[in-house]
């Protein structure tokens, strides 16, 4: 069975009918509600509909959230009743609200409040991903801010007023980050064409406003659905691709957020379960709650419970959430960097008359697998550079989370070419003898980032780690080149099973520590708050470095160099441990 063959039996109009079935039926799937219980049965019966029979619900404890509209008023230097919508997981005001001098703080990023005092104050930020409301709200609180209001993205005239939460802790707290990085100030979300009204008004001089927020917080049970279709006779039993996606929403029809998504992964598991004896690698598929108003509770949990499977047979994870969204042109993808060869082949291939382009992967939307060393991938369709500068970086586009967000926002033309690119992805992953990732990139992205650092880093003996990074390199090379001897071998019929099995298991292992070395700056085993400044960066252990150079000798920068030399050790042992592992499998073959 070629992939030619596969990827022409996937149907948009199959996904179609999932979606206009789903808005209908299920409208506003929020974690902890009967509708949200009722989408995981939808995709769990669904599943078992097209012979994915091993299908099933998983219930479990999360904190989430339901917020309501918020009450917003501008004091002076006018009264102006504004609508808004309390976000998730902000805190409660008092009956009588909260008021003060409102300040224009941009995205909301660090380098946004320097030289402003926003103490006592309410900030006015732009909802854009840099970054995230939830690290918006972290920075604002920590800055000393009393509450937050969040203008939409989108044209000027964008009336769309949004939905969001601004919950840090990724997935449920545990007894130390519930006291660090829960909310500490109340939010709210009012549409673009208010705030840049706002904006426009903190120009001119003092602007004091009022709201008062009505939500209600707290652990309730919430269900993820997983559906298995292992291969069947192979020389690698256990190992699987995950593919997965969040089914939860927020109010109304969430069409590309995301039931479309949902509904592609009932499809691929239709065709991929008439082909299942041709598998090497089987799929799992995970449909994700508690993403929108638990922070990624559901895919957390699946993580931390699973940890031993997907840690021994997990080969990659393939995130669709919203896809081919109207207005998109070109087709985008983030990647941990050993798996961007292998999917932008498939892209060029499917997708000629496209722009493509990529981004190193950052933790964001169900990414809650980086811990166990999961090299990941997202692609779909996105906005022209100049869309996006034209609706302030609204690359969900303009209705996203917002009432506005209805099946017509969904290009059924572009559908069909985003299911024949996930079929390929797919199938290629599945099918491969030798999995088809390359470490060099890896590496090369490694030593790029160390000579960043260099100057900041030689207080902690960061030109070691160099030496340790240049030595990675060259075992990657090693590895890549016995990977692609090992394929081409292969496809002349001569492959060899023991090689096989040999490098993919060094594959899979030296990810499983580059990954969150790459990703994280808490580590394997705990998750960075969502949005997290310093994931911004590669390796974003060694962020603080920068700002260790800056400082002179006293308790601050001893006790931030202490921290630094124990990250730096992280790194170098993991690039050691990761150079052992290749030299050990290529001694064997």
């Amino acid at each position: 069975m070629s992939k030619s063959q596969v990827i022409e039996e996937v149907s948009a109009k199959n996904v179609r009918a999932h979606v206009e079935r789903i808005v209908k039926e299920i409208p506003h799937r929020a974690a902890g509600s009967e509708n949200g219980r009722r989408m995981a049965e939808y995709s769990r019966d669904a599943m078992k509909a097209v012979d994915v029979t091993d299908a099933a619900i998983h219930e479990l404890p999360a904190i989430v959230s339901f917020p309501e509209h918020a009450e917003f008023r501008v004091q002076s230097p006018a009264q102006i009743a504004i609508q808004a919508n309390t976000l998730g997981h902000s805190l409660e005001t008092m009956p009588e609200g909260i008021s003060g001098e409102l300040v224009y703080v941009g995205a909301g990023a660090l380098a946004d409040f320097e030289g402003k005092d926003v103490r006592g104050k309410i900030i006015l930020t732009e909802l854009s991903y840099s970054p995230a409301r939830h690290e918006k709200q972290r920075i604002a609180g920590l800055r000393g801010a009393v509450g937050a209001v969040m203008m939409n993205w989108g044209g000027p005239e964008n009336t769309a007023v949004p939905f969001g939460s601004v919950k840090p802790v990724w997935g449920n707290p545990t007894p130390e980050n519930v006291k660090t990085e829960m909310p500490t100030i109340p939010c709210i979300g009012i549409a673009r064409v208010a705030g840049l009204k706002l904006k426009e008004m903190c120009v001119k001089g003092p602007v004091h406003v009022w709201f008062r927020t009505h939500v209600t917080n707290g652990w309730r049970p919430v269900q993820i659905t997983v559906a298995e279709l292992p291969a069947k006779e192979t020389a690698e039993p256990g190992d699987f691709i995950m593919v997965g996606g969040h089914q939860d929403s927020w109010p109304g029809e969430a069409a590309t957020d995301n039931a479309a998504g949902s509904a592609i992964m009932i499809e691929l598991g239709r065709v991929f379960k008439k082909h299942q004896h041709k598998m090497r690698r089987g799929l799992m598929f995970g449909f994700w709650t508690a993403h929108e108003t638990g922070t990624m509770a559901g895919s957390a949990w699946f993580a931390d419970r699973y940890w031993d499977k997907l840690r021994e047979h997990a080969c990659a994870y393939l995130q669709i959430d919203q896809p081919s969204c109207i207005g998109t042109t070109t087709w985008h993808t983030t990647s941990n960097a050993e798996l961007k060869a292998f999917h932008q082949r498939e892209e060029k291939q499917l997708l000629p008359d496209r722009e493509i382009s990529w981004k190193r992967v950052a933790k964001s939307g169900d990414a809650s697998f980086i811990g166990v060393g999961i090299p990941m991938f997202q692609g779909e369709g996105a906005f022209a550079e100049a869309e996006l500068k034209a609706t302030a970086l609204a690359t969900r586009g303009w209705w996203h989370h917002s009432i506005e967000c209805t099946i017509d926002k969904l290009d059924w033309d572009y559908m069909q070419p985003h299911m024949r690119v996930y079929a390929a992805y797919l199938w290629e992953l599945c099918t491969a003898p030798v999995l088809p990732f390359t470490y060099t990139p890896v590496a090369e992205q490694i030593i790029r980032r160390l000579n960043e650092l260099e100057g900041p880093g030689a207080a902690v003996g960061l030109q070691g780690v160099l030496e340790v990074a240049r030595a990675f390199e060259k075992a990657a090379q090693r590895l890549d080149k016995a990977a692609a001897e090992a394929s081409a071998a292969f496809a002349a019929g001569r492959g060899s099973e023991d090689a096989a099995r040999i490098l993919n298991r060094a594959m899979k292992r030296v990810s499983r520590l580059v990954v969150p070395l790459m990703s994280s700056a808490i580590g394997k085993y705990g998750h960075d708050p969502y949005g997290f400044t310093p994931q911004t960066t590669m390796i974003p252990g060694l962020y603080d470095l920068a700002r260790l150079a800056k400082l002179g000798e006293g308790e601050e920068r001893w006790m931030l160099e202490t921290k630094a030399v124990r990250d730096r050790n992280r790194v170098a042992d993991t690039l050691a441990d990761a150079t052992a592992i290749i030299e050990d499998s290529l001694s064997r073959l």
